[in-house]
Order: structure tokens, then C-alpha cells, then sequence
């Protein structure tokens, strides 16, 4: 398995490459040797040297979702008020909740669950024929109403 970026190198990767430099070997050589870059030694060399670890620091991910532990109440809301928009859930949110989120938060939220919120048309649909003529075909001259 080639590495990738953003991907943190082994711990047997990294112990050899300072355990390499620990015995006198020089940086410039030894960072072609194991197929590491200079400067992801020296950084190695100054964790270890201020915190005492040469492991990889834990990964950085995304945090959890602030309404993980309200989705129940919120589905159950949504099921309750089709109509809502996304700011009237926000602020349902904060207010029987106690957790604000913006909302780009609640749609996020409420996409990850697979609810939509369609909201119903203010006009309905004309019943007479269509509005528009039908697009005539290409190169085709256009009939005189």
C-alpha cells in the first residue's frame, strides 16, 4: 500500500528513520533511503524533542454533528411540521433544545437523515394547456401564429 497525502507514515516507518539519525546518520542521506521528505524528519526530531513521542499525533476529523443527540426530535418535529423552513427549524432547535446551529447545520442534519424539506407549491399548476409553445426541431422554421 502506497502512502498518501494526508495519510500519517507507520510507526515501524518511523521509528527506523529515527532510530537511523539517532545513529549518526545524516538527514539528506537518509530521507531518500526510506522515502521520506527532510523536512518530515526534522519536524519527527522536534516533536520528539519537545514532547517526548515519536508516534503520529491522532487524526484531526470532523467533529461529531451538534444535533447527534436530537436527531429523534427533530425527525419526529419534521414529521410534525412538513412546512418548516430551515431557519423556523433553527430557531426550534435553539429554543427546545438548547443547541443553535446555523442553517447550513440543520440542512447538512437533515440531509445526512434522508429528509427533505419540499415545500408545497403557492400556486397551482395551470390546468389550461402550456404556457410555452413546444421547441420546434432543429432547422426547422417556425410556423406565424
Amino acid at each position: 500500500m502506497a502512502w498518501r497525502q494526508g495519510q500519517a507514515y507507520s510507526e515501524d516507518l518511523r521509528t527506523r528513520v529515527l532510530a537511523a539519525v539517532d545513529r549518526g546518520g545524516r538527514v539528506y542521506e537518509i530521507a531518500p533511503l526510506f522515502g521520506v521528505s527532510v523536512s518530515y524528519i526534522y519536524k519527527a526530531l522536534a516533536r520528539r524533542r519537545a514532547t517526548g513521542l515519536a508516534s503520529a499525533l491522532p487524526s484531526r476529523g470532523r467533529p461529531g454533528r451538534k444535533l447527534a443527540e436530537h436527531v429523534e426530535a427533530l425527525a419526529a418535529y419534521v414529521a410534525g411540521h412538513p412546512d418548516a423552513t430551515l431557519g423556523e427549524l433553527a430557531d426550534w432547535s435553539a429554543r427546545e433544545r438548547g443547541v443553535r446551529v446555523c442553517v447550513a447545520t440543520m440542512w447538512a442534519t437533515l440531509q445526512a437523515l434522508g429528509l427533505t424539506l419540499k415545500k408545497s407549491r403557492a400556486t397551482p399548476p395551470s390546468r389550461s394547456a402550456r404556457t410555452s409553445p413546444p421547441p420546434a426541431p432543429a432547422g426547422a422554421k417556425r410556423r406565424a401564429a
